[in-house]
């Protein structure tokens, strides 16, 4: 069956809630742990039929923010989202209080209760009426921002299609194209200030009613995290500054001295050589026909997935007017199907979605089978180590997409992976400074960011913008709004994927069976025991970085960075 046929039906609140607390009482009176066994598999069989109409009301807005009906129907489940939580941790109450409980814990596992006792702590029906203010606050952000209309270059254009000027070997284009995009943000500043100080007022609320000083913990158990707190992310943070920013201080002088530039200002950051970045060759067909002679060459796991995603026509890329912005992938439970949704825009980004998006596609692929839908996907920090690891394991087929200029993507994708880790740690110290100060005014925001980006990016020179020399920047970054303390589970991932790609460099079979392992387990353990089953350091502990740090450098100081110029 092909995605566009999937049937879509709204759930039935009424019905899913007579059926779930019928069911509740079933695991209190059981007699037997089989009796609740069966009762567990029930409602996870709900769980997932109700999910699978959220994914696909979802991925449809987005794939046309002006479709009225499934605008509506995003807006219904989002209402509805919260009271189903409610119920769901009705089910996960009764769990904990059955008589039953070492059998549960022996047939699903530690961690599965690990789990639940976090979800307990993250919720309360004294936050629903938050959480629905939430949900509509985060739509009215998508509206807002896909409303983008940015006259350039002769053509209306929306966010993702102005990405490819970020990158033109003509700086005044570069420079007009951010000073652009900046308009369209400073035109809304209010708006987005107002939106933006409305979530953090919220979640600061829900925070209280939930008996915390403030968001902070709260943001850290609704993104399930089970192994590591605030403080062990603060240590992280430390390790960053003291061993990544000089490196990247030296990645961007050397990138200046490339471009024949008296100075680095932040519109020559999107180009990496003077001759241009390099681009993926064909029409978004024939990338798409080259991802799927790159997965048949890779394994037979990835020949099977990449066929099921093709044959069910499971990818949305290409931009276009009324299509919301960004990358994800998501996952249809009733279906067992990832979905890839992108926007192609004839940059490097297109073949990444191809790597990054389908890493996750291919996790979800392996571990689609887990009774459990709190095992499909590990928590955010694990998914995203199997989509930065796929990065690098198809670095062997870039000549697929490049060519001869396939050296010079390897060297850009790289170096941008160093570069991201402290932008990405930027956005974190700054979400935990906001939460931590809710009644920051919108202009304190927008100067704390930019005396963090002095930190992490001292680099950074937006000359005569005075929207992202304000603080502007962060308004950028979707992260911030909808997913608060996730941003940094991107850099944690990428230090993980950094010892795949080492890995894979020394023995391809033996880092392809790793990643393949952890691609199966799922969210069968937490992130620190995933990366443990992994045979990977730990990004926390002091040293970490630096080891990994050093021998990334030693391979960029090898290449002639001045030749991929030419």
């Amino acid at each position: 069956m092909k995605f566009k046929a999937y049937p879509y039906e709204r759930p039935d609140m009424v019905n899913i809630q007579k059926k779930i607390v019928g069911i509740i009482e079933k695991i209190k009176k059981a007699s037997n742990s089989e009796e609740v066994l069966e009762s567990m598999a029930e409602i996870n069989r709900i769980r997932k039929t109700f999910e699978t109409m959220a994914a696909l009301a979802s991925i449809r807005y987005t794939q046309n923010t002006n479709d009225v009906f499934y605008e509506n129907e995003k807006e219904a489940i989002d209402e509805m989202a919260p009271d189903f939580e409610s119920l769901v941790n009705q089910y996960f109450r009764s769990i904990i209080a059955s008589p039953y409980l070492d059998r549960i814990e022996e047939y699903y596992g530690k961690h599965f209760l690990a789990l639940i006792n976090v979800k307990l702590k993250a919720f309360d029906d004294s936050i629903i009426d938050e959480l629905k203010e939430e949900g509509k606050l985060m739509q009215a952000y998508t509206k807002l921002r896909t409303s983008a209309k940015i006259f350039f270059e002769g053509e209306v254009r929306n966010l993702p299609q102005m990405g490819p000027f970020y990158e033109s070997q003509d700086k005044n284009i570069r420079r007009a194209a951010h000073l652009a995009t900046s308009k369209f943000f400073n035109d809304n500043l209010n708006a987005f200030d107002e939106l933006y100080d409305k979530m953090v007022k919220v979640r600061h609320r829900m925070a209280q009613k939930m008996g915390f000083e403030n968001y902070i913990p709260l943001g850290y158990l609704r993104l399930m995290r089970t192994d590591y707190n605030a403080e062990d992310v603060a240590r992280y943070r430390s390790q960053v500054k003291q061993e990544l920013i000089p490196l990247t201080s030296m990645l961007r002088e050397k990138q200046r001295q490339r471009l024949g530039l008296s100075k680095l200002a932040f519109a020559d950051e999107g180009i990496t050589f003077l001759s241009g970045n390099a681009k993926p060759i064909g029409t978004a067909d024939e990338i798409l026909a080259k991802g799927l002679e790159m997965y048949h060459a890779l394994s037979a796991e990835t020949a099977t997935f990449i066929d099921f995603l093709y044959d069910r026509e499971l990818l949305d890329v290409e931009a276009r007017e009324g299509k919301a912005g960004g990358g994800y992938c998501s996952f249809i439970h009733d279906h067992k199907s990832p979905f890839i949704f992108s926007n192609f825009n004839g940059t490097s980004g297109d073949v990444d979605v191809l790597t990054h998006e389908a890493g996750h596609a291919f996790q979800i692929f392996q571990s689609r089978d887990y009774e459990l839908p709190d095992f499909v996907w590990p928590t955010l920090e694990a998914c995203e180590i199997h989509s930065m690891s796929m990065e690098f394991m198809t670095w062997p087929y870039m000549e697929k997409f490049f060519g001869d200029k396939a050296d010079k993507y390897r060297y850009h994708h790289l170096t941008e992976a160093l570069l991201f880790i402290p932008y990405g740690t930027l956005v974190d110290e700054f979400q935990h400074e906001i939460y931590a100060n809710p009644d920051l005014t919108p202009a304190e925001r927008r100067a704390k960011w930019r005396s963090l980006e002095r930190v992490y990016l001292p680099h950074r020179d937006y000359e005569d913008d005075s929207f992202l020399e304000s603080g502007g920047y962060w308004f950028r970054q979707g992260h911030i709004f909808t997913d608060p303390f996730y941003y940094i589970d991107y850099t944690l991932a990428q230090v993980c994927a950094f010892q795949f790609h080492m890995a894979n460099q020394k023995h391809h079979e033996s880092a392809w069976e790793r990643y393949l392992k952890l691609c199966q387990l799922g969210g069968s353990q937490s992130f620190l025991s995933l990366v443990k089953s992994s045979e990977l350091d730990n990004p926390f502990e002091e040293g970490t970085i630096k080891k990994i740090v050093a021998p990334l450098a030693e391979w960029l100081k090898a290449q002639n960075d001045q030749a991929f110029n030419s």
